[in-house]
């Protein structure tokens, strides 16, 4: 008989907690967290933070500690979930699988509020009000002495008074003119419709100055502008319809964040190039553009 710490199969196989552990170390190590795809993600589009939360409405710290996979400064779980989606679909991701790996984190998502019952809104009728008896006799009374008192007064000369209509007027004669014909009211005309600017319009700025105009024509865009120096001109979204025209002795630095839906004038002649919906452009154009291999309006 041998005496020893021989272990028993049970003993060597590894315990059923052992492997589910061994699965979630595997898991977190293959799938990025949340602000690690998201950081990585926006990288990929060529866009900094400043651009992104001009984009959102999202605030610079928050996007940073999103990032970062600190989701105490969002305010909530409502308000993380929120902002989750708006940076993932700024960025160009799927933010349900972002969504849903965050409830899997922080406790699963909110039971919804359950809605009152129907009934309970005819538990509550109003009381019903009696018919206040002394107002009305009130009244009564004084729509009898008010009757007596225009009888007796101005009663008798209704054949030959008849009153005239409050409120109306007899109508004016209009001014004659010299030669005795009435003169023509004047008309007033119509405010006139703000004209939208036209390629003819467009061709007519200086010729020393570059001069940008972007239309959102399709959809809406945010888009930057600098000059030269690197002031910022605009940094913000233009909705659909709307218009902006940039203008720089020497260059026009431009960043498109949706350049599919824009519609681009340098110097008088519109640029089409090919850019697809949700495209981000960085774009430079000077006194020279547009140049002879660029393709231009007809």
């Amino acid at each position: 008989m041998s005496i020893g710490n021989s272990n028993s199969p049970e003993e060597e196989r590894p315990s059923t907690d052992d492997r589910s552990e061994d699965r979630l170390v595997e898991r977190s190590v293959e799938e990025p967290s949340i602000g690690t795809a998201l950081k990585k993600a926006r990288i990929a589009a060529g866009l900094t933070v400043d651009e992104v939360s001009s984009v959102t409405r999202v605030r610079i710290p928050i996007v940073h500690a999103i990032e970062e996979d600190d989701f105490t400064r969002c305010g909530g779980d409502v308000y993380a979930r929120g902002h989750i989606r708006t940076l993932a679909r700024a960025v160009h991701l799927d933010p349900a699988p972002l969504v849903e790996s965050y409830d899997a984190a922080h406790g699963g998502r909110p039971a919804p509020t359950p809605a009152a019952p129907m009934f309970d809104a005819e538990r509550i009728r109003p009381e019903r009000q009696r018919p206040n008896w002394t107002a009305a006799m009130v009244a009564a009374i004084v729509a009898v002495i008010g009757f007596v008192g225009f009888t007796a007064f101005g009663g008798g000369d209704d054949k030959e008074k008849r009153p005239v209509a409050e409120g109306s007027a007899s109508p004016k004669p209009a001014p004659k003119q010299s030669g005795g014909t009435p003169a023509a009211q004047p008309t007033q005309a119509p405010p006139a419709a703000k004209p939208e600017p036209s390629d003819s319009a467009i061709a007519a700025a200086p010729k020393d100055l570059v001069t940008v105009v972007l239309t959102a024509d399709t959809g809406e865009s945010w888009i930057s502008a600098k000059d030269s120096t690197g002031r910022l001109l605009f940094d913000g979204t233009l909705v659909q319809g709307q218009s902006k025209t940039f203008t720089d002795k020497e260059s026009v630095d431009l960043v498109l964040g949706d350049a599919g839906v824009v519609k681009l004038f340098v110097n008088g002649k519109e640029i089409k190039d090919d850019f697809q919906p949700g495209q981000v452009e960085r774009l430079t154009y000077t006194k020279e553009d547009p140049s002879q291999d660029q393709p231009q309006a007809g």
